[in-house]
């Protein structure tokens, strides 16, 4: 009895050595157990948020999509159903369940395989990684071995989780890291993912489901595998009438229903489709890598510029607005194909080059190689799609061919809108429709911005000694220049293609944009020096230094303009555009909180002679923003400063709308700079552009929750050294409304009487 009992005593200091061994990775045997701060603090992977600046959750970053949920805000039904089915003594244990262990060792001696873990083992297991490489001492890469040692570590934190939480606090944890399928982990994501409900409202045979998955989450989803997801879902009700969690009656009751599947998964950066993800995905990454965070499983909160509500009126104006430009655009065509050269003639093969450059041709490159024939006949093969169209989705049967055709013809545009003070962007639609036109044409594209261009060199001009009230006359002029060693020559023509001869001050001449002036303006103070000047206030992309500089030869984005615009109203301060505000941790403490970057880039007198000047286009007479007249934005001494932009043959359409809050810059065109309006009455940016741009200021001005309000510029807080107050005079103005898609039908109608006449 002796010899027993010193076998037995040896036996239990062996075990307790064992334990405090694996505990303790003696020797680096054992590999890494979880530490008190780990027990005390548990790290679960949750994903990253991203936050408009009104607090609207406008997508997430994650590998697993988790979303914590406190457990008195779990259906009691929900626990119940999961203790009934995995664990029955779960709250007579202390995290090791001695009668399902011995059960377990019976089984599996007769050759039956079953498990014994509690749900508090399977929390440590799944909480705290028991079992990965980073775990593994020594032992650890042995057969076996590393099992009974894995299981060991899962003992040991088991009865650490159930000295340090309540069981409630147990299953709290349990449900929120257990992963049910579907990229669904935890029971809020897998409530929403299953039922498009909430853990509280989950309902007994809901409630069966989810835990009936837990077994397999591949083999009884529901979506995939039905008949198994309702068999083993009936198994688990089962189980719970035998601990009276409900009656076999409504086992017996729930188990002839059908399962109610509202079935979503939420993708990695799932949410809100807009443009300006991609521009906050860099920056994020970027950010993120530098500081060795992970932006998938830290669960950081990234709170945006953006403004949710600004935003929704700011695509709301421009679909409006685009709807309408494009029945004017295809009013205009007539049937035909809008690809046209500078002699407006179609332009032959457009379609068949166009499609050599998309993802399709380069498939069907990779597939089919050389064989041209093969990759014809499936470009033109038809096939059933649903495609875009102003009124909803369309289902049509056509080809790759005729899709790209039929994409071609729409109309693109984007739209930026910014804080001039922060340079806190407030609005970024970069297209038509993110869902089908992917590229984006705030910061990605970049067209001629024509006329918009021109307040560069008005505002080198003033900044070097000029004065609003300078006059120069709109006279014929030929500059002569040296281009790559040759010499060359260049005329200028106005947009009305007529010379007035007068002698106007710099101001009316810009109101007007008159390209003479402005040539002449560009050649006095140097081609070279508006270039360093427009490089100066924030334009990043390259610029030819040649004469018509001025009049936007060099391709630029919406956000260079939109910033470089914003210098004029924020008294000569150049700001970075910020597109994140602030990133938090997932315990809400602020880790970087991102402040207004800027530095003086012009003179403040400068800056307030420019808004000046840029009010001229709405003040003088004749004026390009005149348009704007049309819209609810008179009252109160309210004021708008702006700039349009038409490029050659029509291509592009800018407008750059200012007022004392904002800065806008709107951009119009085809996909191709040959897709455009045919005529000026149609394609300026006065008629494509800023029609955007009015009907986004009358949304903001009548949503008080923005605090933007009417009202005039601010008075300039500096001496102006310089003469301004020099408008030139002009007839009473008469407000007349014009339907243009009644004048181009007009218009067309008299050119096909017309033409039948010949």
């Amino acid at each position: 009895m002796r010899n027993l009992w010193k076998l037995f005593a040896f036996g239990a200091v062996f075990v307790i050595l064992y334990f405090v061994s694996v505990d303790q990775n003696l020797f680096y045997l054992f590999g890494e157990s979880p530490g008190l701060e780990d027990l005390e603090n548990p790290r679960n992977n949750l994903p990253s948020e991203i936050y408009t600046a009104d607090g609207v959750l406008v997508g997430r970053y994650f590998r697993e999509n988790r979303d914590l949920v406190p457990f008195d805000s779990i259906a009691p039904v929900m626990v119940k159903a999961l203790v009934a089915t995995e664990d029955e003594r779960f709250y007579e244990h202390q995290g090791i369940d001695p009668i399902s262990v011995l059960a377990a060792v019976k089984d599996n001696l007769k050759g039956e395989s079953r498990g014994a873990s509690t749900l508090t083992q399977q929390l440590a297991k799944n909480l705290y990684k028991t079992r990965t490489k980073n775990t593994k001492g020594i032992l650890g890469h042995v057969p076996l071995v590393s099992t009974v040692v894995a299981k060991t570590k899962e003992w040991n934190t088991s009865i650490k989780l159930e000295q340090r939480y309540t069981k409630d606090e147990i299953l709290g944890m349990y449900l929120n890291t257990v992963d049910f399928g579907s990229n669904a982990f935890g029971i809020k994501v897998a409530s929403k993912t299953f039922f498009s409900t909430t853990p509280d409202k989950l309902k007994p045979e809901e409630a069966a489901m989810l835990v009936g998955v837990l077994k397999a989450p591949t083999t009884y989803n529901p979506r995939f595998n039905p008949k198994n997801a309702i068999t083993r879902r009936n198994v688990v009700l089962q189980q719970m009438a035998r601990n009276k969690v409900i009656t076999p009656a409504q086992a017996d009751s729930l188990s002839q229903l059908p399962i109610d599947l509202k079935y979503h998964v939420e993708q990695h950066l799932d949410g809100v489709p807009a443009y300006y993800r991609q521009a906050v995905n860099d920056f994020v990454r970027n950010w993120a890598e530098e500081r060795e965070l992970d932006i998938y499983a830290d669960g950081l909160k990234i709170y945006l510029t953006i403004d949710s509500r600004m935003q929704r009126l700011a695509e709301e104006a421009l679909r409006e607005k685009m709807k309408t430009l494009q029945a004017r655009f295809e009013n205009q065509l007539r049937g035909k194909n809008p690809w046209v050269d500078d002699q407006n003639k179609e332009i032959p093969g457009f379609i068949e080059n166009a499609i050599k450059r998309t993802g399709v041709y380069a498939s069907l490159k990779n597939k089919y190689g050389e064989d041209t024939a093969a990759i014809n006949e499936a470009l033109n093969t038809p096939k059933k799609m649903t495609v875009f169209s102003w009124k909803e989705p369309k289902e049509m049967t056509m080809s790759s061919m005729d899709s790209l055709r039929y994409y071609k013809k729409f109309l693109r545009a984007g739209m930026m809108t910014m804080d001039p003070f922060t340079g806190h962007i407030k609005a970024w639609v970069g297209g038509i429709d993110y869902d089908n036109f992917k590229f984006d044409h705030v910061k990605q594209a970049r067209r001629q911005p024509g006329s918009t261009f021109k307040p560069f060199v008005y505002a080198a001009a003033i900044d070097g000694g000029y004065s609003p009230c300078d006059r120069i006359p709109d006279r014929r002029v030929t500059i002569k220049y040296v281009e790559n060693g040759k010499p060359m020559e260049w005329t200028p023509h106005n947009a009305s293609y007529s010379i007035s001869g007068s002698n106007m001050t710099l101001r009316h001449a810009m109101g007007r944009s008159i390209n003479t002036v402005t040539a002449q303006l560009t050649e006095a103070i140097g081609w070279d020096t508006v270039r360093d000047f427009a490089r100066r206030m924030g334009i990043t992309s390259p610029l030819q230094a040649v004469p018509s500089i001025g009049l936007g030869s060099s391709d630029v984005s919406i956000y260079e303009m939109v910033n470089s615009y914003s210098t004029f109203v924020n008294n000569g301060f150049l700001n970075k555009p910020m597109l994140v505000m602030r990133i938090e941790d997932r315990n809400g403490n602020v880790v970087e909180q991102f402040n207004p970057q800027q530095k003086r880039v012009i003179s403040e007198e400068t800056a307030f002679l420019m808004v000046h000047m840029l009010k001229g286009t709405m003040e003088e007479p004749g004026g390009t923003s005149q348009a704007l007249w049309e819209y609810d934005l008179w009252k109160k001494g309210n004021q708008v400063a702006g700039k349009t932009g038409t490029t050659s043959n029509h291509s592009d359409g800018w407008y750059m709308g200012v007022t004392k809050d904002l800065v806008t810059g709107v951009w119009v065109g085809g996909e191709d700079r040959s897709i455009h309006f045919r005529t000026s009455a149609t394609g300026e940016g006065s008629k494509t552009a800023l029609p955007i741009f009015g009907r986004f200021m009358e949304k903001v001005y009548r949503e008080p929750s923005l605090g933007v309000k009417l009202g005039a510029f601010p008075k300039p807080k500096t001496k102006i050294s310089k003469t301004y107050n020099c408008v030139t005079p002009a007839p009473p103005r008469r407000r007349v409304v014009i339907d243009t898609i009644a004048v181009d039908d007009l218009l067309d109608k008299l050119n096909d009487s017309i033409t039948s006449q010949f």
